[in-house]
């Protein structure tokens, strides 16, 4: 398995409208694409802006070639990013994910 991870930042009041574009775009698009196997989307508020970190995983490098093209340490970009990203990361790392664990939690807290 490989993680493909960006990085990019929005206005903080502006975090909410781009989840919701980034679901409509990012992530759907993942979903299309044979061989994506999830997609994490995290967010971290930093005062005036907000910071994504956009963890997609694939079963191999053809999949990803599929969904960003030829170069794949390009990132990918939608017709409306430049309306909402103040910063944002031009390439793509990968990882190849060695450890994939996933424990339950109990509503208890344990």
């Amino acid at each position: 398995m490989i993680a493909r991870t960006w990085r990019g930042a929005t206005a903080t009041g502006e975090a909410e409208a781009y989840l919701e574009y980034l679901d409509r775009t990012g992530v759907a698009e993942c979903r299309a694409t044979r061989g994506n196997l999830g997609v994490m989307v995290l967010r971290r508020p930093m005062g005036e802006e907000t910071e994504f970190l956009f963890i997609s995983y694939w079963d191999h490098e053809d999949s990803i070639r599929a969904f960003a093209g030829d170069d794949i340490t390009q990132a990918r970009f939608f017709a409306e990013d430049d309306r909402y990203l103040t910063q944002r990361d031009e390439v793509v790392r990968h990882y190849v994910v060695d450890r994939w664990e996933r424990w339950a939690v109990s509503s208890a807290g344990g």
